[in-house]
């Protein structure tokens, strides 16, 4: 059978979207953010069996990234982010507010391996925290390569000047607050997510929501960026009651390994 190569990449396109379904949940009505309740993050491995690695996993996210842990190491394992611009939908998930990128067109480079951006979300305030620190927002950039590994960009935030990627998409989260769950977002670069520093941290985790998936390659941005008051305010009134405080609480290092790199995420266009 001959395929056209425009049937072959919708096929590649429903693949990944298949296996990252397959990697997150969507359905947030099982589980919740709020401390002692029976759904709630100390729970999370207990409410299905497939689940359980948010309870019995030794490589689980977030962490903290603490400087007197982490080892320097050398320029070869650097990030290189080729990314265009791409139709995208901006989606409610209830638990978070998700970009979802359709085109699949764009990637990072990581030691050799290609990984597809799939969608970006919020999380309020940060999951990971730095020297103890937590912050009031972190964005993960979710990408997968053809074997289904996932990769996950982390950039934190604190209040300040208003940020610029949020401000061109506030309209469009106050309508998924309160109209629609989902809605066509156009088309949006994700090179407009400023990446700035030259210094981030790398470990091996997991997902942060259910069923905590491990094996995730996490990249952390050191540097800090800022964000409005009101932006936190704005994606945290558009989603469900239980969810406007999103952040799993941190979880035990057991002894990984965390790399701090002192080299800028690379830009490149292909």
């Amino acid at each position: 059978m001959v395929w056209s190569s425009r049937a072959l990449s919708l096929l590649l396109v429903l693949a990944f979207a298949t296996s990252i379904v397959c990697q997150e949940v969507e359905d947030e009505t099982e589980f919740n953010y709020i401390k002692g309740s029976k759904r709630g993050p100390e729970h999370w491995g207990e409410i299905k069996e497939e689940w359980a690695t948010c309870k019995t996993g030794k490589k689980q996210s977030p962490i903290d990234l603490f400087n007197r842990r982490v080892s320097v190491v050398p320029k070869w394992a650097e990030v290189t982010r080729f990314y265009r611009l791409g139709n995208a939908t901006l989606k409610n998930r209830g638990h978070d507010i998700e970009i979802i990128w359709k085109d699949k067109n764009s990637k990072i480079k990581i030691n050799g391996t290609n990984y597809i951006l799939l969608q970006s979300h919020w999380h309020s305030p940060s999951e990971h925290t730095l020297n103890g620190i937590r912050f009031d927002l972190e964005l993960h950039m979710v990408h997968q390569s053809k074997d289904n590994k996932i990769a996950v960009i982390g950039l934190l935030y604190k209040i300040g000047s208003p940020n610029v990627f949020i401000s061109k998409l506030i309209r469009k989260i106050k309508m998924i607050g309160d109209t629609e769950h989902q809605i066509d977002a156009g088309l949006i670069n994700p090179n407009e997510i400023t990446m700035r520093g030259k210094r981030y941290y790398r470990y091996i985790g997991s997902l942060t929501t259910p069923p905590c998936t491990e094996g995730v390659l996490w990249t952390v941005n050191q540097q800090i960026g800022t964000v409005s008051k009101e932006q936190v305010i704005i994606l945290r009134e558009a989603v469900h009651d239980h969810a406007e405080k999103n952040a799993r609480p941190r979880q035990a290092l057991n002894g990984r390994k965390v790399n701090l790199y002192a080299h800028a995420i690379k830009n490149n266009a292909y």
